[in-house]
């Protein structure tokens, strides 16, 4: 997934970079409305607004991207008047981030915002479709029946595709823990179940691909 980062303090802007790369995302950074409007527009799935650049105002900013593009944002700022988070709610926030914040609070707020968008939409890779609204997979029309865990750790592929994804991403969006109460083959174990009801050879996978010594990537 591709998220925006429009922030003017630089050390902030590049401590998301690190976070959310961290976290398998991609990125595009910006610190005025200016270059934000050059460089945006490729297709992000979320926008992370800081209200106050240097060159504007971050809600007007988000005013002019959405007559080109619909995209969700969440704002941060300094401020915590009642008005600019009414405003910014107004204008189609999502989310609204009083700084100083948690990251992990951040990066939490920032996926349920990428869910609640993805929800309803039928997600593609190859043959293969997957329906959130009921937890359904397809192959080619016909039905493939997985595991509540496969189920998750496909959503989880298919929702961060062409992403290289590490043991620690899938351990902690999947398992929902950092790995110390998990054995050390269990996501390469249940991978392997995963690519023997979705791949014509899991031995010779299509879509889930091992890159050596960091993770997986999933796509065509």
């Amino acid at each position: 997934m591709l998220i925006g980062i429009i922030e003017d303090d630089k050390l902030l802007n590049h401590a998301l970079e690190l976070a959310l790369g961290k976290e398998g995302y991609h990125t595009v950074c910006a610190r005025t409305g200016k270059e934000a409007r050059r460089l945006l527009g490729r297709g992000e799935d979320l926008l992370v607004i800081d209200i106050g650049l240097p060159d504007g105002n971050g809600i007007g900013l988000y005013q002019d991207l959405r007559r080109t593009y619909n995209v969700p944002a969440l704002f941060l700022t300094a401020r915590d008047e009642e008005s600019d988070m009414l405003r910014a709610f107004e204008e189609g926030a999502q989310d609204y981030v009083v700084k100083p914040f948690s990251m992990k609070v951040l990066l939490k707020r920032i996926e349920v915002v990428l869910n609640r968008n993805m929800g309803g939409k039928v997600i593609k890779c190859g043959v293969l479709s997957l329906h959130p609204e009921r937890n359904q997979v397809f192959s080619d029309g016909k039905e493939v029946i997985l595991t509540a865990k496969e189920y998750q750790l496909l959503e989880y592929f298919m929702r961060n595709q062409n992403q290289v994804l590490t043991k620690e991403n899938i351990l902690e969006n999947v398992w929902g823990v950092d790995g110390e109460f998990v054995v050390d083959n269990t996501v390469s174990v249940t991978v392997n179940r995963l690519r023997k009801k979705i791949e014509a050879n899991a031995k010779q996978p299509v879509y889930i691909r091992n890159v050596f010594g960091i993770g997986y990537r999933m796509g065509e």
